[in-house]
C-alpha cells in the first residue's frame, strides 16, 4: 500500500485532519515556519539584487529531522498549510528545506477543516503558487528593511529596544493624528426645542421637535421661539405614512469579525483571532470527533459557496419559516477587489451544529465567538427587518414642528442578529388626523455641545485601516498588539491613547521618514503586493524601487543624528543617594529621572515637566504627568492635597465670562467649563 505524508502547521490541525484520512496517511505539524531571515543580521543581500538569506529557525531542528524521516518513507507528500500567502510561503520553505524536488510533492488547500473539504483538496492537489510566495516574501523583506534600518536610529534618538514597523508606524500615526484632532477640537454650543403635547384620550405626551431652521439654533433664538409658541395651539398640517427596511448584515470578513467581537463581546483583536483559529483548526464534539467549526479566518471576501448558501436557507426555512428566507442572491457584489476574495466569508462549516448543540464542548469565549459567527451567517440570508413609519408635521403660529413614530412590522434577520443600534421606540400617533389641534403641556429648550471625534478603539482602528487599504486580514491583530506591547499606545475602557513614548516615535518617523508613515504610500504598497500575488508585478521590482529612497532617508537621518550629540538631559534635581545631578531618560512609559551613576547608584524617580503656569485650584505649579499606563495629563505638584487634574494643557489664563481656567486647543484657548463655550485666539 502507498504511504502518504500530509504536513500542516499546527498540532491541533494535524489531529483534526488525521481523523478524516485513512491509515495510509501520516499527518505531522511543522509548528509554523521552519525557515526565516536571521535575527542577528538584515538577512538581505542588497548588493546581490536583494536576495534573501534564509536560515533554519532555532529550535526547529528536531521537527525537521522527524519530517525528513517521514518524507523518506512516503510515496507522496501533501503540503497542507493555510490557504493564504503565509501558508503558501511555509509550504515553499518546507519544499526546499526537506528537499522535495525529487519527491512526488503537491500543495493542497481547503477553506474549512471538514472531511469532505480535506478529501476534495487531495483530489485537486496542485503545484506551489510562486506568486503567492513572492507576495509574502516581498512583504517580509520590506518589513525587515524598515525594521532593521530605522530601529537603530530610534535607539540612538530615543531609547534602546524601540522598533519601527512599516504598517505599525502608520497605525501609530493615525492614533496620534486623532489625538491631536481631539485635543484641538473647539466645542460649539447649540440648542434644540421640543414641545410635549397633549392628545385626547392619551395619558402619554406626544414629543414634537422644532424643524424651522437647518442651521444650529443659538440660545437667544431658542428662548425667543419658546416664548412665542408657549400657549399656542399646535395644528396638524400633514401626516405621511411609509415603510422602511433594514438590510441584513453581510457574513463576516476578518475585519468585520474583529470589529463586532470588540463591540459585542469586548474581545481584543488578538483574542478574537486566537479563538477563531481554535474553532477553525478543530474542536472535539461529542459523538462526532474533532471538527473544524468555522471556515478560514483570514479573508476579505463576503462570498459563500453554493452548498453553504443552500444549507443555511434550509435551516432558516425549517427554524423560522419560509417567509424569513431572502430569495435574492446575497453574493452579488461579493468581490471586494482584494486578493483574499479567493476564500469564502467566515461562516460555520456545518449547519447541523448550532451553538446550543456544541455549547458544552466549547470554552465560554469559544462559544460566544462561535455563536456570533453563526448568528451573523444565518442573518445574512434572511429577509430585511421592516418598519412602518409615520411623520406628523404641525405648526404653532409660523413655527413648524414634527413628531415621528416607528413601529416594527416584521423582524426579519433581527430575529437572529441584533445590530445593537438604538431604535426609536416610537409614539402613538394613530389617532391623529390633519386639522387636529393639540395643546402644549410644556416646552423645553435644551442646550447641546458639538463633540470631538471619537478616540480610536481597536474596532474603529481595524475599520479605518481596512477602509484606507492599509494592511490585510492577517496584519490587523499583530499591528495593534505590537504598538500596545511597545507602549506607544495604551488601552483604557476600550479607547486607545498615545503615550509620551508613542508621540516621540511618531514625531521622529514623520520628520525622518515621511513616506513610511504616509497613508497613501502605504496603501499603494499594499496594492503592489496584491499585484505580485496576481502575477502582474515582480516582487524584486517593488524592493528595487523602495530601497534606494529609504537608504537616502536613513543617510540623511544619520547625518542629522551625527550633528546632534545624543546625551542624557541633565536636570537640577539632586540624587538623594549619591549627590549627582539626575538625568532624564526614556522608559516604557516615557521620561523618568535616573541617577547617572548607574549601576553603582540605581536611584530613579518620576519626571514631572513644569509647564510654567500656576495651578487654577491652589496656585501651586502645574506639571505634565502620566497615568500608570502612560497616558498624559496635567496635575498639581501639591497633589494629593490639591486634586487638580486636566487632560488639556492649562494656559494660565482665566475665562473673562465665567472665571474658570482656559485650556489650549490647537491655536485657540477654550474655557474648561463646557457649559460656558468661550473661545479666543492664543495671543
Amino acid at each position: 500500500m502507498a504511504k502518504y505524508l500530509v504536513i500542516v502547521e499546527s498540532p491541533a490541525k494535524a489531529k483534526t485532519i488525521k481523523k478524516f484520512l485513512g491509515s495510509n496517511y501520516q499527518v505531522i505539524a511543522s509548528n509554523g515556519h521552519v525557515r526565516d531571515l536571521p535575527k542577528s543580521t538584515l538577512g538581505i543581500d542588497v548588493d546581490n539584487d536583494y536576495e534573501p538569506k534564509y536560515i533554519t529557525i532555532r529550535g526547529k531542528g528536531e521537527i525537521l529531522a522527524a519530517l525528513r524521516k517521514e518524507v523518506k518513507k512516503a510515496d507522496k507528500v501533501y503540503l497542507a498549510t493555510d490557504p493564504d500567502r503565509e501558508g503558501e510561503a511555509i509550504s515553499w520553505h518546507l519544499y526546499h528545506t526537506l528537499k522535495l524536488e525529487n519527491k512526488d510533492a503537491r500543495r493542497i488547500t481547503f477553506n474549512e477543516i471538514t472531511k469532505n473539504a480535506v478529501k476534495a483538496s487531495i483530489k485537486s492537489a496542485r503545484a506551489i503558487d510562486t506568486n503567492l510566495v513572492d507576495a509574502q516574501q516581498a512583504r517580509r523583506i520590506l518589513d525587515r528593511i524598515v525594521g532593521y534600518k530605522i530601529s537603530p536610529l530610534l535607539w540612538a534618538k530615543i531609547k534602546r529596544g524601540l522598533s519601527a514597523g512599516r504598517v505599525q508606524s502608520v497605525a501609530l500615526r493615525l492614533i496620534c493624528d486623532r489625538e491631536e484632532e481631539i485635543n484641538s477640537f473647539i466645542t460649539e454650543e447649540y440648542w434644540s426645542i421640543e414641545a410635549f403635547l397633549k392628545q385626547d384620550g392619551s395619558k402619554k405626551l406626544l414629543e414634537a421637535k422644532y424643524i424651522g431652521k437647518k442651521d444650529r439654533i443659538t440660545k437667544e433664538e431658542a428662548e425667543k421661539i419658546k416664548s412665542e409658541v408657549e400657549g399656542m395651539d399646535f395644528i396638524v398640517s400633514e401626516i405621511k405614512k411609509g415603510e422602511r427596511s433594514k438590510k441584513a448584515p453581510l457574513p463576516f470578513t476578518t475585519s468585520t469579525l474583529q470589529q463586532d467581537a470588540s463591540k459585542k463581546l469586548n474581545f481584543a483583536t488578538q483574542k478574537t483571532m486566537r479563538l477563531a483559529q481554535q474553532l477553525y483548526e478543530g474542536v472535539e464534539i461529542k459523538g462526532r470527533g474533532t471538527i473544524g467549526l468555522i471556515t478560514y479566518l483570514r479573508t476579505d471576501s463576503i462570498r459563500i459557496s453554493e452548498e453553504a448558501d443552500k444549507n443555511v436557507r434550509e435551516y432558516i426555512k425549517d427554524n423560522y419559516g419560509l417567509h424569513y428566507v431572502n430569495p435574492n442572491d446575497v453574493n452579488k457584489g461579493g468581490k471586494t477587489g482584494k486578493i483574499q476574495d479567493a476564500h469564502e466569508a467566515i461562516r460555520p462549516t456545518d449547519m447541523s451544529l448550532p451553538p446550543a448543540v456544541v455549547k458544552d464542548q466549547l470554552g465560554r469565549d469559544q462559544f460566544r465567538l462561535y455563536q456570533l459567527i453563526w448568528n451573523r451567517f444565518v442573518a445574512s440570508r434572511m429577509e430585511p427587518a421592516r418598519y412602518e413609519t409615520t411623520s406628523v408635521k404641525m405648526t404653532a403660529g409660523e413655527h413648524p414642528f414634527q413628531a415621528s413614530a416607528t413601529k416594527m412590522i416584521f423582524d426579519g434577520f433581527m430575529a437572529v442578529y441584533n445590530l445593537d443600534e438604538k431604535e426609536d421606540p416610537g409614539q402613538n400617533v394613530k389617532s391623529l388626523e390633519v386639522g387636529n389641534v393639540l395643546t402644549a403641556d410644556h416646552i423645553d429648550a435644551k442646550q447641546h455641545f458639538t463633540q470631538p471625534p471619537a478616540h480610536y478603539t481597536e474596532a474603529l482602528l481595524v475599520k479605518t485601516l481596512e477602509e484606507l487599504g492599509i494592511g490585510r486580514p492577517s496584519t490587523y491583530a499583530p499591528t495593534i498588539s505590537t504598538i500596545i506591547a511597545r507602549r506607544y499606545v495604551v488601552k483604557e475602557n476600550k479607547n486607545l491613547y498615545v503615550t509620551e513614548l508613542g508621540e516621540a516615535v511618531n514625531l521622529f518617523m514623520k520628520k525622518g521618514f515621511p513616506s513610511i508613515v504616509d497613508v497613501n504610500f502605504t496603501a499603494n504598497m499594499e496594492m503592489l503586493l496584491d499585484g505580485v500575488e496576481e502575477g502582474v508585478v515582480k516582487w524584486k521590482t517593488i524592493v528595487r524601487n523602495f530601497y534606494p529612497d529609504l537608504k537616502e532617508a536613513i543617510e540623511n537621518a544619520e547625518e542629522q543624528l551625527d550633528k546632534i550629540k545624543i546625551e542624557d538631559e541633565v536636570t537640577d534635581t539632586i540624587c538623594e543617594e549619591c549627590g549627582r545631578n539626575m538625568v532624564i531618560k526614556y522608559g516604557p512609559y516615557g521620561k523618568f529621572l535616573a541617577c547617572p551613576g548607574f549601576p553603582t547608584c540605581k536611584n530613579t524617580k518620576p519626571h514631572y515637566e513644569m509647564i510654567g503656569v500656576p495651578c487654577p485650584s491652589c496656585g501651586g505649579a502645574v506639571v505634565l504627568k502620566k497615568t500608570k499606563k502612560g497616558r498624559k495629563f496635567y496635575g498639581c505638584t501639591n497633589n494629593p492635597e490639591c486634586e487638580f487634574m486636566s487632560w488639556q494643557k492649562p494656559s494660565g489664563r482665566n475665562c473673562p465670562e465665567c472665571g474658570e481656567y482656559l485650556v489650549e486647543k490647537g491655536k485657540k484657548l477654550s474655557c474648561s467649563n463646557t457649559s460656558c463655550g468661550f473661545v479666543c485666539d492664543i495671543s
